[in-house]
């Protein structure tokens, strides 16, 4: 996940969006105004090089949450949603959008537009949406010109950005444990790590392959994949001062 601020307005309105290969990016909107799907969908295009915008991704891979203040009891509430289609990811999405262990609601599937087949279509056109760039962007709205902050692209693509970090973080099955653990490790990273970051969390029980790529046989663990050496930590990570030590970073003054 790209650094920015841990707070969050008590007041707003985000929007997330993946792709079909994993990918995220997202925007927080504090004063509600809309039209993220073309800034989000344009800056796909833009990030990942893709011949136009990929419009066709919503709303089957969108994710939308509203924090509002009911004017009768006056005390601020969530409503937040998620399409079949990244359901599974709301360990993510709390995090992004500092939420806990918020349960989200399942939006209701699109008949005609979320056709699995008529999706697979488009595969041969935008190739780069099925693939896995470990990409996690917050699109910063706040901007004249919308602009989103720089994104850690792939390992291979950051090798002449000695500055910037690729992490994997290897869990077991969706339970408060990790939700506990995705958001702990957020804070950390956004606290105490100076350079931009993606982390991208996998789960091993439906993701053995990437595990065993990674050489990843407990859980949760934590790999740095870049900047080499390649290094991990397994079990504890709540503790700060190891985690640093094992990133070969030092805490922001």
């Amino acid at each position: 996940m790209t650094t920015d601020k841990l707070s969050r307005p008590q007041l707003f309105k985000g929007i997330a969006l993946f792709t079909p290969g994993g990918d995220l990016i997202y925007c927080i909107d504090p004063n509600k105004q809309g039209r993220w799907h073309l800034h989000l969908c344009t800056a796909l295009q833009e990030i990942l090089d893709l011949p136009e915008p990929p419009h066709f991704l919503v709303p089957c891979y969108t994710a939308t949450i509203d924090h509002w203040l009911d004017p009768h009891s006056h005390r601020v509430r969530t409503f937040a949603e998620a399409y079949p289609a990244v359901i599974r990811h709301q360990a993510v999405l709390n995090a992004i959008f500092s939420t806990d262990d918020l349960v989200w609601q399942t939006a209701p599937w699109q008949e005609g537009l979320c056709d699995r087949m008529v999706l697979t279509t488009y595969r041969s056109s935008f190739p780069q949406l099925w693939e896995d760039h470990d990409l996690v962007v917050n699109l910063d709205l706040s901007q004249p010109v919308p602009k989103y902050s720089q994104p850690v692209i792939a390992a291979q693509n950051v090798q002449q950005k000695t500055q910037c970090y690729v992490l994997r973080l290897f869990v077991a099955g969706h339970s408060a444990n990790t939700e506990r653990i995705l958001q702990n490790l957020h804070e950390m990273l956004e606290r105490s790590l100076g350079y931009p970051y993606t982390m991208k969390v996998v789960d091993v029980l439906t993701n053995p392959e990437q595990a065993e790529i990674d050489q990843v046989s407990a859980t949760p663990t934590l790999v740095k994949v870049w900047p080499h050496p390649i290094r991990r930590i397994v079990g504890d990570l709540d503790n700060d001062e190891k985690l640093l030590q094992m990133l070969g970073a030092k805490e922001k003054n």
